[in-house]
């Protein structure tokens, strides 16, 4: 009987582990504008260049 439960608990934790990581897959990131879409205009200065050789 203690067994099951154990399962069960360790299921449905695993369940919200799934469950959270696809939430934060398709949740919107905050892009430092109200919108949080990323269509904010970025000041690319500020982003180290690759130079190629």
């Amino acid at each position: 009987m203690i067994e099951n439960i154990i399962i069960g608990v360790v299921f449905l934790g695993a369940l919200v582990y799934l469950g959270n990581m696809v939430r934060k897959q398709f949740t919107a990131k905050s892009a430092g504008c109200a919108k949080g879409c990323g269509t904010c205009q970025v000041d690319m200065s500020k982003f180290p260049t690759v130079k190629e050789q």
